[in-house]
């Protein structure tokens, strides 16, 4: 059992589109409401966070368009891959994250999707503000700055 418990611990799946997106404010680390099937496909790493999304939902927390693999050795009972899950957190982090909601500009981003060493799927989920274009275009012209004075002074 012991060599088991270490590949738990080895998945790690980021969303690493969010850091670029937004601007993170707040984090908080969800449980998962899965099927036996659902947890055995995140188990094996075939799993993704690419344009998934959180809601609250008549004061629930659901992440939506989180992707799955179907499991290949389930039969009929196998989940749909996109299905929306709901979010395990405490009622004080789900009042923080409906006050934010609320604001103009905030969005509920997943972040990363880990197995913690107890085996239990966990969702790392942020409070974010939206980035503008303008701050992106920023960010690309500080990198793109940086290069060219590197550049000037290796010659």
């Amino acid at each position: 059992m012991a060599a088991n418990n270490n590949h738990h611990n080895t998945i790690n799946i980021k969303n690493r589109k969010a850091t670029f997106d937004y601007e993170i404010i707040e984090t908080f680390t969800a449980g998962i409401v899965l099927t036996g099937t659902e947890i055995k496909s995140i188990r094996q790493g075939k799993c993704g966070l690419t344009d998934t999304y959180c809601m609250v939902i008549n004061g629930e927390v659901w992440v939506k368009n989180m992707y799955i693999a179907e499991y290949s050795y389930g039969s009929y009972n196998n989940h749909t891959t996109h299905r929306d899950r709901k979010l395990l957190l405490n009622r004080k982090e789900i009042r923080n994250i409906t006050k934010a909601t609320l604001q103009p500009g905030f969005s509920i981003v997943p972040l990363r999707l880990f197995i913690n060493e107890r085996g239990l799927a966990k969702l790392v989920i942020a409070i974010a503000r939206g980035k503008k274009q303008y701050d992106k275009r920023q960010s690309i012209k500080e990198r793109e700055d940086k290069r060219s004075i590197d550049r000037m002074f290796k010659q």
